[in-house]
């Protein structure tokens, strides 16, 4: 009965506490234009991640949220995605949006600032609408699945050692 208790007491102290992020996932190390900076109009947008990532999308947006077609295709090469810029962006605030693939298989995504400053260019053209990627931020979204089966566990191991409870009782 005390073994009993005590894995159910485990289990459910194990489902309280906060997991650990997986090893695999890959984060974003630099960028170029950095987060924040003020540059001149740049030709491309660098990113560099902790590993190797796959499946690469980029966007560019203005100050107003709406996605410019300037930016052209993202293209990964082991851990560096580059997106080349076409034309001059005219002085003003941008936000890059990017979403990889690890390659454990699980999705990253964030955002993040710049402005361009000391430009000649004129307005940017623009696409037809903001891409929801863009907007997305740091993560996968995967942490509520996980509180879902961590008490999922909690309550088979509760369950398993309630039934050995009545076993050995039966006994």
């Amino acid at each position: 009965m005390r073994r009993a208790a005590a894995v159910a007491v485990l289990a459910g102290a194990a489902a309280l506490l906060p997991a650990a992020p997986a090893s695999a996932h890959t984060t974003l190390k630099s960028a170029d234009p950095a987060a924040g900076a003020a540059v001149a109009p740049p030709a491309k947008i660098t990113l560099t991640y902790a590993d190797p990532v796959m499946l690469p999308q980029v966007v560019l947006l203005d100050a107003g949220g709406t996605r410019l077609s300037s930016a052209g295709a993202a293209h990964a090469v082991d851990n560096v995605v580059t997106v080349p810029i076409t034309g001059t962006l005219p002085n003003g605030a941008y936000k890059v949006g990017w979403r990889v693939v690890a390659t454990d298989g699980h999705p990253v995504t964030g955002t993040y600032p710049f402005t361009v400053t000391g430009s000649t260019g004129t307005a940017a053209p623009a696409a037809a609408a903001p891409s929801p990627a863009a907007r997305a931020d740091s993560g996968s979204g995967s942490a509520g699945w996980l509180w879902i089966g961590l008490g999922a566990a909690a309550v088979a191991a509760v369950a398993g050692g309630a039934a050995a409870l009545r076993r050995r009782r039966a006994a």
